[in-house]
């Protein structure tokens, strides 16, 4: 009985497996998808004031500052590190960044540039205390985010930040991201600009050295080392690019809501890492997929905009994403075990 119940289920996993849909995209994916659909028509169904245009918009909005770091930070999971300084970075590069447009009078382009490159710097730090001086990536990078938590408040004496406004000279930034018509229809831009960044690093991951070796360091360090590639050099690269894109994260955020807060910045991480996640991105590293983590990143916005239309508050979605996020890790242990 034992033996007929375990061919039935193997039958089962090799149908699905050898669907050439399924095949193509990865089971996890249509997984994610397959909950991005419900979740969206749970929440249209719930509530009609969900099914509003201005709701999509804040969905999108939403989507940018996670996206941008999930993308960075997939490449830190799939070579079996973590980052959980790149909200407290995001918002140390927008409060330094937007400082210097308001109170110094820095051109918009150098600061968007500058606050990128304050995202890069961080990682970088990460990259060689974990690279070089072997420290674990979760005691490093939480260094690093205490670090950052209080370099903003001191650069800003712990003043609030408020980037300029989309009706100002320097406020041109923010089209980049959404463009507001005159009958009041919104535009978001910043999905175009996502999307064309997580199609590029797509095949940075798959298609290039660069994600060929991150990869190759989450499936066996060592073996990698021994097979002559330079791994302080490309665990380092993988760290670097999630400051990077924490740094364009920051630009998105100040873009859509404006005002930065000092000592702020805990937590966005975790909606981040849970999108890499939720999308597919093994967290013991070897395997990374932009695609499924640009899906992980719309099933967090479509939680974050559509729970308070059905009466539930911020902290309801912590308690479902963490839910979700054990799912997803314990769905993908399942995987690698039945493998």
């Amino acid at each position: 009985m034992g033996s007929s119940n375990i061919t039935a289920t193997h039958k089962k996993t090799g149908v699905l497996e050898s669907n050439p849909l399924v095949k193509a995209i990865g089971s996890q994916r249509v997984i994610a998808v397959l909950a991005l659909i419900v979740l969206f028509g749970f929440f249209c169904i719930a509530s009609p004031a969900f099914r509003q245009y201005s709701t999509f918009i804040s969905i999108f909005d939403a989507s940018y500052y996670i996206g941008f770091m999930a993308i960075g930070i997939t490449f830190v999971i799939a070579t079996g590190g973590i980052d959980l300084s790149i909200g407290t970075v995001l918002m140390c590069s927008s409060l330094i960044s937007g400082s210097l447009a308001i109170k110094s009078g820095v051109p918009m382009a150098a600061c968007m540039i500058i606050g990128i490159l304050i995202g890069t710097f961080f990682g970088l730090c990460n990259g060689l205390m974990v690279s070089v001086m072997n420290l674990p990536p979760f005691i490093a990078t939480l260094g690093t985010m205490m670090i950052t938590r209080g370099f903003g408040s001191i650069y800003t004496r712990a003043q609030s930040i408020t980037w300029p406004q989309a009706s100002t000279s320097t406020g041109w930034f923010r089209k980049i991201f959404k463009i507001t018509l005159g009958d009041g229809m919104m535009i978001p831009t910043g999905f175009i600009l996502l999307l064309v960044v997580a199609i590029i690093m797509s095949v940075v991951l798959n298609k290039t050295k660069i994600g060929r070796y991150i990869l190759s360091l989450g499936s066996n360090k060592e073996a990698t080392r021994l097979s002559g590639v330079n791994v302080v050099k490309w665990e380092t690269v993988a760290y670097v690019l999630s400051g990077t894109f924490t740094g364009l994260a920051g630009i998105s955020y100040a873009a859509i809501y404006s005002t930065m807060l000092p000592a702020t910045g805990n937590g966005f991480e975790l909606d981040a890492i849970a999108g890499v996640v939720i999308g597919g991105t093994s967290m013991s590293g070897g395997n990374g997929t932009i695609a499924g983590t640009l899906i992980g990143v719309f099933i967090m916005s479509v939680l974050k905009t559509g729970l308070p239309f059905v009466g539930l508050q911020s902290h309801w979605q912590m308690f479902i994403t963490g839910i979700v996020l054990i799912i997803a890790v314990f769905a993908d242990v399942a995987s690698k075990k039945r493998m």
